[in-house]
This record gives C-alpha cells, structure tokens and sequence, in this order.
C-alpha cells in the first residue's frame, strides 16, 4: 500500500510552529498515527490527553482502533493534535466566574457532568452551557478588567459519583484555603447585590427578548469544539430543565445555594412576573438569607419539618393521576366538559376535574383575591379555569383538596390537615404585621438591591424599607435551608414560572407566534398581545420528529391533533432538545436518583446526531 504525508499541527510546539508532517498509509489506524506524531516531537510529557481534531470535517477522531481510510482521510486534511482538557471559564448563577479544566471532546452533556462532579452538583442533567449574551466592544473590555476569575484548573477529583466529604465539603476542595474559600462562596449566598450592578442588567422585557435568551443554548449532543468555543472562553452554566430531583440540603449545599441564586435573579431582572406583594415577600426572604449566611455557615442538614423535600419543591402545577368521586367539599370526577366546573361560591356546587388537570395558586393576600389556576384537558389542548374562593380558609380547604385529588387521593386521607396548614402558613408569610417590631432603622437595609428596578422608579427606599420588614416579620424565624426552600417555593408557584420561549412560525399561519415549553406542556401564545392560545400536554403526545433539511417540527397529540412549527429565533435542535429533555426527566425515580442513563438522553435530545 502506498505511503503519502499528513500534516499535522501540535499545539505544545507552539502557534508559529508549522506543521509536522508523517509519513502513513490508508490502513494505519490513528493510534498509530499520534505515536508518530509524538515520536517526532521529541517532547517527553504525558499525551494521554491529546487526541486529533479534524479541522474541515469538524470532528474529533476518538477512536484509536479505527483507519485513516474508515474515517475518509486523505492527504489533503489538516489535523491538530491537541488536549482533550482545556481551560475554560465559567459563570455560575451566583455571578462568580471559574477558571477549570472542561472537555473539549465528548459531547457538551458529558462535559456539563463532569464540571458538576468537580462542583459537587448532583443532577448534572438539570444544567447546561449557555452562551454569554454578546455586549458591545468597549464595555465588553471594560468588563474583562474588573472580573473576577477564581482559577481551579489545578483540581483534580477522583473517580466514581460519590465525593468524600470533609465537614461537609469535597476533599479536593480542602486542598488548601483559597479553594476551600471558593467553595465557600459557591455553597453559601453571597451578599445582595449593589442597586446599580442591577440596573446595568440587561433585561429581557418581551417575549421576543426572552426567546433570544433560549437560542443561546449549546447543543447538548456536540463537543465545544464543534460549535466553536475555544479555550479560555466564557460561557454560563445554568439549571436548563425545571425539574429539580432529589433535592436534599444534606447533600445539595452547592445545588441549593445555585438554585436560589438564579431563582434571585430571575426576579430582579424580571425575567418571571409576580406581584408587588410577592416581590416584598422576595425582599423579605432575600434579605433574611442575607442576614443567616453572614453568620458562621453551619452544614446544611435536613429539618423535619423538610423531610419530604421532593415535595416541598414539586412544581405547583401537578398531573391529575386519578379520578376521585366526593360530594360537597370533594372533587367528583366526571367526563364532562370544563363547562361543568363553575365558579367556587359559599353555597359549595360540586365541580368537576378531568384527568390531566393541572393545578396552580393564583393568590394576593393584601387584594383579598384567593383563586385556583386549573388546566383542563380538552380534546385540542388544554383550557384554562379559575376557581374564586372568598376568603383564606375556603381557599386553603379547596387548595389542599384539589392537590390531594392530583395525587390520587381522597379528603379521607390522614394529609388533609396539615396540607390545609402548610396553605395557611405560606399564606401568613405573605400578609403584613403592622403591629410587629420593625425598630431597624432605614440605614439597616439596602432596599434597592432587593427589589427589581421596576420598583427603584416606583417608590422611595424610605417608602419601601417598612414594607419589606413587615414581611420579613413572617420569615425572621426561619433557618437558612428553610428560607432558601421557601423563595424556590415562591418562586416555582408564580405563573410564568419554568417558561421557555422560542418565536416559530407554525405550519398554514402567515405570522411569528410564541412557543413556550414547559416541564410537562407546550404552549401556543399570540406574539401581539400574549395570550396563551392553546395548550398541549406532554402526556397526550403521541410522536414528534423534525425534519431537518427543512428545520421544521412535527408533533402528534392524541385525538388526530396534528401541529407543525418551523423556528425563528432559535435552531429545532433547541426545541427538539427541550422537549426530549424533559421527557427524560420524567423517567427519573428516587432509586435512580445516583444513576443517569445517558443512552436515553440522547435518545431522546439528540435527534440525527445522537451519539
């Protein structure tokens, strides 16, 4: 077989260096290809690490077995032998950027796991890689001098799922006192931040800025190098999916801390609407955490009152599992339509739920408005309901009993009560105590760093600073793992919560219109004005593919529902993706909760270019 050259370039010779060139043959397989390359550096050092990136295919050559001729390599491609590891640098939602060593070569899902196996963050599947939004040149340089780097490039974690724990803290990181400052600052929370850092935000202020927010998601099935990240770039790493499993603060001091930090900010930029009382009871909650984390940090254990945390950060919005019939104050099932749920009075009417209704609070203490949110399933999607309660105790009682009935169960169960407590208590928290002992002077607080800037022009922080203590009355008396589980409470019960928006154009309509993808629905939403339209729920969905010479999604519900949408503001793989991922979630149990099965996820996320 004839001999012919390959070029390659090696990164440890240095940019200037030109290329080596090897002499090979078709059937020289690429580890043999590499001992050549390394046998003519003359470098003495470990390559382990290095493997050949392929610069016009774009592609890692990762299996040494195979040929020159399997891989369809001739003489004209230009090889780079570089590491596999390279640094990185990374944004976490607490605003503190990393410097540590990522993969440049598997997949952006492996990396994202391996990068939360080193940050002991369990559920890797829950975040991803996000590009920076893109700032103009002069502040974008102005920005690289101030940040902050904290460099980890030299951690190194040992194998397996589990870390071992020293005072509730990895090894690796006990190494010394910086790293152990740095998980410091990734386990506890930060101090607020300062009113003009929030102001200089961006925000995004329309759907169609939310939308170009989710088109800046990686591709979970493709390396970085593929879509063009280089060494030393920053990205973001951010929880992608709403669903958080497993959530337990004995374990999740660094996850838990994350959360909260990107729920915060998620509401002082307005990414999410609530109201105003619900940003004092933020504030509140805010400014409480504030309080507990400056004091000596203690390990993050479990209190019984949080026992079941799965379920104290269950998304409020729930599946209707079962049918249940009861009379007066219980839900009967029925096959009949929404028209048969009427509005909830004094007189007690039996209403009805289908299964698949979805239920979620919609509630303001100081207005006096106590109603219940219901997604009915009909036969082209979901329709929306509300159910007017007069008063704190109707709605607790009704509240309670429609969550029971989601599960499955009947007024009889031994729940009952202290579920019609919980309701109760999470509403206290919400109403003002003008009696209460707010003697703190206006100096005491930053008011300005708690609230959104929608409120800096709105009101004074004088006329701010006795709202905001009012509510911190409610919450003064909680530990820290409880606050922090009741502002992810708060937030996973506000409307928009977990709403990921893409602008598509779906198939036979001569206009844009929103998609917003949920953990457990789709949602069509009118661009003008944005009314929800329709509603399909993941569990009445029959198939979906795309076609991808045309970048167009086809969905197939139950019922001969049929849609179509090709995107606008971001690829189908995004949309494909989300779908797929949160599918994925949901095949998650406790007894998997240390067991990822990642030939699923692909399955499911990387359409043709699964791995």
């Amino acid at each position: 077989m004839a001999a012919w050259d390959l070029s390659v370039t090696v990164e440890e010779l240095g940019p200037e260096a030109p290329p080596l060139k090897v002499s090979v043959t078709s059937d020289l397989h690429i580890g043999g290809v590499i001992l050549k390359i390394v046998e003519k550096t003359q470098i003495k050092k470990d390559w382990s690490d290095h493997a050949l990136w392929w610069e016009q295919k774009q592609q890692w050559l990762l299996r040494p077995s195979w040929t020159l001729e399997k891989y369809e390599i001739h003489a004209d491609a230009r090889l780079s032998l570089t590491p596999q590891h390279k640094p990185l640098r990374l944004g976490l939602p607490n605003g503190t950027t990393l410097r540590l060593q990522a993969c440049f070569s598997r997949p952006v899902f492996q990396t994202v796991m391996g990068v939360c196996h080193l940050l002991n963050l369990r559920h890797p599947e829950e975040l991803s890689l996000l590009r920076p939004m893109e700032v103009k040149k002069k502040k974008k340089d102005k920005e690289a001098e101030e940040e902050v780097v904290y460099d980890l490039t030299g951690l190194r974690t040992s194998s397996g799922s589990a870390h071992t724990l020293s005072n509730g803290m990895p090894m690796h990181f006990a190494d010394s006192l910086q790293t152990e400052a740095v998980y410091k600052m990734l386990s506890v929370s930060l101090p607020a931040p300062a009113p003009e850092t929030i102001t200089k935000m961006p925000r995004t202020t329309s759907l169609v800025d939310k939308a170009q927010v989710h088109s800046r998601w990686l591709d979970s099935s493709r390396s970085l190098l593929q879509q063009g990240v280089q060494e030393h770039d920053r990205l973001l790493l951010r929880f992608k999916y709403y669903c958080f499993h497993d959530l337990d603060p004995k374990y999740d001091a660094v996850r838990l801390t994350q959360l909260y930090e990107q729920a915060r900010w998620a509401i002082l930029l307005e990414d999410v609407d609530c109201t105003e009382e619900e940003m004092m009871l933020f504030a509140a909650l805010q400014y409480h955490i504030g309080k507990v984390s400056l004091s000596e940090p203690q390990p993050m254990t479990s209190c019984p009152a949080m026992d079941d945390l799965d379920s104290a950060l269950q998304c409020l919005e729930v599946k209707m599992e079962a049918e249940e019939s009861i009379t007066a104050d219980m839900l009967v099932s029925s096959s009949e339509s929404e028209k048969a749920i009427r509005t909830l009075l004094t007189c007690k009417p039996i209403f009805c739920l289908r299964i698949g209704c979805e239920v979620a609070p919609d509630v303001s203490v100081a207005g006096q408005k106590f109603c219940i949110r219901l997604l009915i399933p009909g036969a082209e999607g979901m329709n929306e309901v509300y159910l007017r309660c007069e008063n704190e105790l109707q709605y607790s009682r009704w509240m309670a009993a429609c969550r029971l009935a989601s599960k499955g169960k009947t007024l009889a169960d031994s729940s009952f009560s202290s579920e019609v407590q919980n309701i109760q208590s999470f509403l206290a928290m919400q109403r003002t105590n003008p009696g209460a002992n707010t003697a703190q002077t206006d100096d005491s607080i930053n008011t300005y760093s708690l609230v959104s800037p929608r409120y800096h022009k709105k009101y004074k922080a004088k006329q701010l600073t006795p709202r905001i203590l009012e509510a911190y009355q409610n919450v003064a008396q909680l530990p820290l793992t409880d606050a922090l589980l009741r502002f992810l409470q708060i937030w996973q019960g506000l409307p928009d919560f977990g709403v990921s928006y893409f602008v598509v154009r779906f198939k036979g309509c001569r206009k844009d219109e929103v998609l917003g993808v949920t953990n457990n629905r789709l949602i069509r939403i009118d661009l003008s004005i944005g009314d929800v339209v329709k509603t399909w729920r993941y569990n009445t969905m029959r198939q979906w593919n795309v076609n991808w010479d045309i970048q167009q999604m086809a969905i197939e519900f139950n019922g001969n529902v049929n849609i179509a949408f090709s995107c606008v503001t971001a690829t189908c793989k995004i949309v494909h993706e989300y779908i797929g991922g949160y599918i994925f979630m949901a095949t998650r149990t406790k007894e998997q909760a240390e067991v990822l099965n990642q030939e699923l996820f692909f399955k499911l996320t990387g359409g043709h270019e699964a791995i």
